[in-house]
């Protein structure tokens, strides 16, 4: 018997201003970056993209939802506490998501907006913006046990950029992973009757990815005092982009506390990779779609 591909929905986060200007600066939106990186652990994978933050925007109804194997949720620009139609049209996305059955999967907005949509709180983060890379995770009791986090290790870094985080987890959530700056960095949130696992780092991101969104940021980031020049950003951007293409240069690896789990990338993606694993293959075996 044929294998049918899993069939993926990949839900854009951004408004199509801010989606154009990730597309200049990277060649490609967010949500086609992510099913790309989808396709790096799953070459067959088909992978839909939904654009909710559009007016007018062609979203599928819940049977539409619920004939997906997977549903993915990028990040975004947007804020979740200022509320306007690209944010409230995303957070019911989410709720008939949950209703719907179907696993969903979230990187940083994602998990804001699966968290939000369950009946948590969202706000700017009090120990303010955490960027470029999330550093020294560390799994909970019951991250360490969970499938999410498969195959971390006690401590690990990951491509972070958000300024905004959970402050007031839904009612029924299992906080799986922690750091210094964010009490909720990942997590499974059960609602309705739906599961979401979600992050809020970014699993997907390459670091030419994320040096190519640093660059964008350049005036904002010395503005808020994270580097002293314009060109001390491009500078930094600069090396990680090297890193991307050339993992093997120990001496850049070194200097920026890099380790395998950031710069191979099956370990960079670690849950995304245990979500299609654990979570879209055994529910396409339920429903007899493998």
């Amino acid at each position: 018997m044929t294998t049918r591909p899993a069939r993926l929905l990949v839900v854009e986060g951004n408004v199509r201003e801010a989606r154009e200007a990730y597309r200049q600066g990277w060649g490609v939106t967010p949500a086609e970056s992510y099913a790309q990186s989808i396709r790096q652990l799953d070459e067959a994978a088909i992978c839909d993209i939904a654009l909710p933050a559009d007016e007018g925007a062609n979203l599928p109804d819940p049977a539409g939802l619920a004939s997906y194997d997977g549903i993915f949720l990028t990040g975004s620009a947007l804020h979740i506490y200022q509320v306007a139609p690209p944010v409230t049209r995303q957070i019911e996305l989410m709720r008939a998501i949950y209703r719907s059955g179907t696993p969903c999967f979230g990187s940083c907005w994602g998990i804001q907006v699966g968290t939000v949509a369950a009946g948590g709180t969202v706000t700017a983060n009090p120990a303010g913006r955490e960027i470029g890379l999330a550093r020294r995770i560390v799994p909970t009791e019951a991250g360490r046990s969970h499938p999410l986090l498969e195959g971390r290790p006690a401590a690990f870094d990951a491509p972070a950029i958000h300024l905004d985080a959970v402050v007031l987890p839904p009612g029924d959530i299992t906080v799986l992973a922690s750091n210094a700056l964010t009490p909720v960095q990942a997590a499974e949130i059960r609602h309705e009757g739906g599961v979401f696992w979600g992050v809020q780092y970014h699993p997907e991101f390459s670091l030419g990815e994320v040096a190519a969104i640093l660059r964008r940021m350049a005036g904002q980031l010395v503005a808020e005092g994270f580097r002293r020049e314009p060109q001390d950003v491009a500078r930094y951007a600069d090396e990680l982009a090297t890193l991307d293409a050339d993992p093997g240069r120990s001496d850049l690896a070194w200097a920026h506390g890099l380790d395998a789990q950031v710069l191979e990338p099956r370990l960079r993606m670690t849950e995304i990779a245990n979500f299609l694993r654990h979570r879209v293959q055994p529910g396409r075996s339920a429903r007899g779609r493998a």
